[in-house]
C-alpha cells in the first residue's frame, strides 16, 4: 500500500483501516491487526493508528479493549453506533466541549483583529471546501475540513501557544468532532454557523466573532444532547 504520510492522516488512516477490514472480509468478533502491524503496513506512526481506532470506534466499526486489542463490531447489535459511543464516553465528550468553549470564542475574537490577508483567504477556502464536502455527503472529509477551519482560526491569532494547543486538541479529542458532525442535521447547521463566524472575522468584529463561535459550539452540544441524551 502507498505511503499515507503526505495525506491528512486522521482521515486517510481511518479510511485505510476500514478498507483493510472490508477487503480482508473481517467478521464481527475478529481481531484487527495490532497497532505495530498497522503502523508498519500503512507507514504511519502508532499514534496515528490510535487516532484512527478512536474514529472507527465512534462509528461503531470496531471496539477497543485496553490490553486485549481491537475487535470488529457486530453492526446488528448496535442500534446507533454514535449514540452508543456518546453514552459510554459522556465524560470525555463533556470535557471536549468545556475546553473548546473556554478557548475558541476568545481565539475567534483575537483572530478577527490579528488575521492577515493570507489568513482570511485561507479561511474562505477552507469554508468552501467544507461546503463541498457536506454537499457531497462525505462525513470523514467534512470532519477533516471542519477541524481544519477551526485550526486556521487559531493560527490567525498569531499566538503559537494557542495554535499548538488547538492542534493537540484536534488530534486527541477528535471523537468530539466525529460525534458532533454525525448528529442528525448538524452538518447542515454547521454550514450556516461557519458562515456567520467567517463573516464576523472578515468584518473584523471581535464581539460577533466570539459570539458566533460560542453559539456554534453550544448548538453542537445541544444537538448531541437532544438526539443522544444529556452528557
Amino acid at each position: 500500500m502507498e505511503s499515507l504520510k503526505k495525506e491528512r492522516l486522521s482521515v486517510m488512516v481511518t479510511d485505510a483501516i476500514y478498507e483493510i477490514i472490508r477487503t480482508e472480509k473481517l467478521q464481527p468478533g475478529d481481531k484487527l491487526y495490532s497497532e505495530k502491524e498497522l503502523a508498519k503496513k500503512l507507514e504511519v506512526s502508532r499514534s496515528s493508528i490510535r487516532e484512527a481506532h478512536r474514529m472507527l470506534e465512534v462509528a461503531g466499526v470496531v471496539k477497543v479493549y485496553q490490553g486485549k486489542g481491537v475487535f470488529i463490531n457486530d453492526p446488528k447489535k448496535i442500534e446507533h453506533p454514535v449514540k452508543t459511543w456518546v453514552v459510554e464516553n459522556a465524560e470525555s465528550l463533556r470535557e471536549h466541549f468545556e475546553v473548546r468553549l473556554l478557548i475558541e470564542p476568545h481565539a475567534a475574537a483575537v483572530a478577527s483583529k490579528r488575521a492577515e490577508e493570507k489568513d482570511l483567504e485561507a479561511l474562505k477556502e477552507l469554508y468552501a471546501t467544507f461546503v463541498e464536502n457536506v454537499e457531497n455527503g462525505d462525513i470523514l472529509q467534512s470532519i477533516s475540513s471542519d477541524s481544519a477551519f477551526h485550526l486556521a482560526i487559531a493560527r490567525a491569532t498569531k499566538n503559537r501557544t494557542l495554535s499548538v494547543l488547538m492542534k493537540t486538541m484536534e488530534q486527541t479529542l477528535n471523537e468530539g468532532w466525529y460525534a458532533s458532525l454525525n448528529t442528525p442535521g448538524r452538518l447542515q447547521a454547521s454550514l450556516t454557523e461557519h458562515k456567520n463566524l467567517l463573516n464576523a472575522i472578515l468584518s473584523r468584529d471581535a464581539i460577533k466573532a466570539s459570539e458566533a463561535m460560542e453559539q456554534h459550539l453550544r448548538n453542537a452540544l445541544a444537538d448531541i444532547q437532544y438526539h443522544f441524551g444529556n452528557i
